[in-house]
């Protein structure tokens, strides 16, 4: 243990002084992450800290993906979304298929690569533009509670007091399914 707990802290040192750029390896499981110490988990994330794959080591904190990251264990340090992941609006610009269905749901005018600004993921967003059409829920208002950390289900019930709970998650799914739906048909074309 204690041979383990010094190679990690050598390879750490390693890695530090050598300006490899580790950051670059968002969210894959281990490597520098926040969360500090040893972890079992390879590549980087929050809570997993530099370790070795599959090895022995501490602080074994959740990372974004679950407490080992989406590859517990495993030796794929490159997969997983980088810092160079693209953009929902760039994404957008490169699929006038979707841009086109998207345009179709959005009030006359909006641009839809500007619509998607400010969001993370581009399920995420299609959803919710689903909802703001299929509820006549004004798409800047939702937008802004969804940008600023509400969840889907959240910013519907603020903007839409009226429908309950069981109605709220009934068509939050559906918005979702809508969106998955419409990405997939755009990809095939």
């Amino acid at each position: 243990m204690r041979r383990a707990m010094l190679f990690g802290t050598a390879l750490a040192v390693w890695f530090c002084l050598s300006g490899l750029p580790l950051m670059a390896q968002s969210r894959t499981g281990g490597g520098m992450g926040s969360g500090g110490g040893m972890g079992q988990s390879g590549g980087q994330g929050q809570g997993g800290g530099q370790g070795q794959p599959g090895g022995p080591g501490m602080g074994q904190g959740p990372s974004e993906n679950g407490p080992m990251g989406p590859q517990a264990g495993g030796n794929n340090r490159t997969s997983g979304p980088t810092m160079t992941q693209k953009t929902p609006s760039q994404m957008l610009a490169q699929n006038p298929t979707l841009t086109s269905k998207v345009q179709d749901l959005l009030p006359s005018g909006t641009n839809p690569q500007d619509a998607a600004s400010g969001f993370k993921d581009l399920d995420k967003f299609v959803a919710a533009v689903h909802l703001s059409h299929n509820l006549n829920i004004p798409f800047d208002q939702l937008k802004g509670k969804v940008t600023t950390g509400a969840s889907l289900d959240k910013a519907v019930q603020t903007l839409n007091p009226n429908l309950s709970h069981q109605q709220i998650k009934t068509e939050v799914k559906k918005g979702k399914h809508q969106a998955k739906a419409d990405i997939k048909a755009s990809r095939k074309s």
